[in-house]
């Protein structure tokens, strides 16, 4: 339905570490973004467990550091 509406524009989905296991292992991801800010203290989602690693392929794509947070982009490839 979003690929419908989006015609040939891009289509984003924002969320979390869940969000984008989902969609990876679900293969509409083409591409995604992380915007990284380092935590001292508390607990997060381990981002790339369970994505299917014998179907998909990450390749990074140049990243955007900056004195708070570093911007990580990647392309997704079949295998």
């Amino acid at each position: 339905m979003a690929r419908e509406a989006a015609g040939d524009r891009d289509v984003r989905i924002a969320g979390g570490g869940v969000t984008i296991l989902e969609h990876l292992n679900a293969g509409l991801v083409d591409e995604f973004s992380i915007t990284l800010s380092p935590v001292l203290f508390g607990a997060g989602t381990r981002l790339f467990d369970g994505v299917g690693a014998s179907r998909i392929a990450l390749e990074p794509v140049p990243s955007e550091p900056s004195s708070r947070v570093t911007h990580l982009t990647y392309a997704v490839h079949p295998r």
